[in-house]
């Protein structure tokens, strides 16, 4: 019997409608880069519909002897690392199907020039609006998904200075929609001091989402307090033909040869600086929770919310009541954030934590701490955007 091979894209996943029809897209225009008769399907960890176990078992139907899967994430942070191979192992060791696992797009060139080109695109919007700007007098703010994996925040950073060193602009900072620091606000409230008479404010995202709207939206919130700078809004990376080749690569080296490791600077097996307790923890995920909710996910309506007023400033990940005094979320009292995936973060108090998602039952689970969780340029400067009582 020969071997037929199906590919699977493993998305994260959105409460975002839009975020997730990009990614079918993604889907749907893969195969032209791909050998004429390989399968791909797609699936999400939570949120969206189909979830990757049905992704999975789409693939076997149609006849898949084989499944190579690639993670549709940016870098390797615990969706990447831990998550999503639970599923596919689990899945894989049940069905008898053999599934790999590729790479993360990771810090590639390809993903550097479609990089380029979109940062490239804004400022030309931007000379033909309003005139031309010395590449010196602008600042370009990259701003990431933010995770509790250093290594993932790191990856942020060098395709930022690769972008600010290669195309010659006067400045960059770097900050993230959540979880770690700087979040935007404060990083563009920094960036507002800097003198320069132009800030290109880039999303490295792939697709649209809540966290892209979050991103746009601080962006105008600082401009309206900053008006004689020109803020400028860079799209995010979406269907660029540099990315589809990225992932087309991710799925095809894994049958050409070994592909280079994706853990050299993984916090789950190497002793790295401020998270030495995470090396061995367990590979387990805990999205179950959230899979295929889709739009009824908490937080997937801004116009409900009673902390925010026309974009989702994460207030609602800090597990804030709209009746609670803010005095009473402000410290951190021994108490820490936790994040359950697409920037949801929570306040749990000290020591384990027991959930509660709303689907019926209660399960309990423990989670490492991230060590800067408490830091003021975090997710808890989101504390200043709750509306007055």
């Amino acid at each position: 019997m020969s071997e037929r091979i199906g590919v699977l894209l493993c998305g994260h996943g959105s409460r975002d409608a839009g975020a997730v029809e990009e990614f079918a897209e993604l889907a749907a225009r893969l195969p032209a880069h791909l050998p004429e008769d390989w399968l791909v399907e797609h699936g999400y960890l939570e949120f969206a519909n189909p979830v990757l176990r049905d992704g999975l078992e789409a693939l076997k139907a149609k006849g898949a002897t084989r499944i190579l899967a690639v993670p549709g994430m940016l870098f390797a942070a615990m969706h990447a690392k831990n998550d999503i191979p639970t599923v596919l192992s689990t899945w894989g060791a049940r069905s008898g199907v053999p599934v790999t696992y590729g790479r993360e797009l990771g810090v590639d060139p390809k993903m550097i020039a479609a990089a380029a080109d979109r940062v490239r695109e804004a400022i030309a919007r931007a000379d033909r609006a309003n005139g031309p700007v010395p590449l010196h007098e602008t600042c370009l703010v990259v701003i990431g998904r933010g995770a509790s994996d250093p290594d993932a925040n790191a990856n942020v950073s060098k395709v930022a200075r690769m972008l600010w060193e290669g195309l010659g602009l006067g400045w960059c900072e770097v900050g993230y929609s959540g979880v770690t620091f700087p979040l935007v606000e404060p990083c563009l409230t920094h960036v507002a001091r800097l003198g320069y008479r132009r800030v290109v404010v880039f999303p490295y995202f792939l697709f649209t989402g809540v966290l892209v709207d979050r991103i746009y939206g601080f962006t105008d919130r600082v401009a309206s307090a900053q008006p004689g700078i020109e803020w400028v809004k860079a799209d995010y990376l979406g269907l660029h033909p540099e990315v589809l080749r990225t992932f087309a690569e991710r799925a095809v080296e894994q049958v050409e040869g070994v592909p280079p490791p994706n853990c050299q600077m993984c916090k789950y097996r190497t002793q790295v600086l401020g998270f030495e307790a995470e090396v061995g923890s367990p590979q387990e995920s805990h999205h179950h929770h959230v899979e295929g909710q889709g739009a009824s996910a908490p937080g997937s309506n801004v116009a409900d919310c009673k902390l925010c007023d026309d974009f989702c400033t994460g207030l609602c990940r800090l597990g804030i009541a709209a009746a609670e005094p803010l005095g009473h979320v402000s410290h951190m009292g021994g108490g820490h954030l936790h994040d359950h995936g697409d920037g949801q973060l929570h306040w749990h108090g000290p020591g384990g934590h027991h959930h509660h998602h709303g689907h019926g039952h209660d399960h309990g689970h423990e989670h490492p701490r991230y060590p800067h969780e408490d830091h003021p340029l975090g997710p808890i400067s989101a504390l200043s955007t709750l509306k007055a009582r």
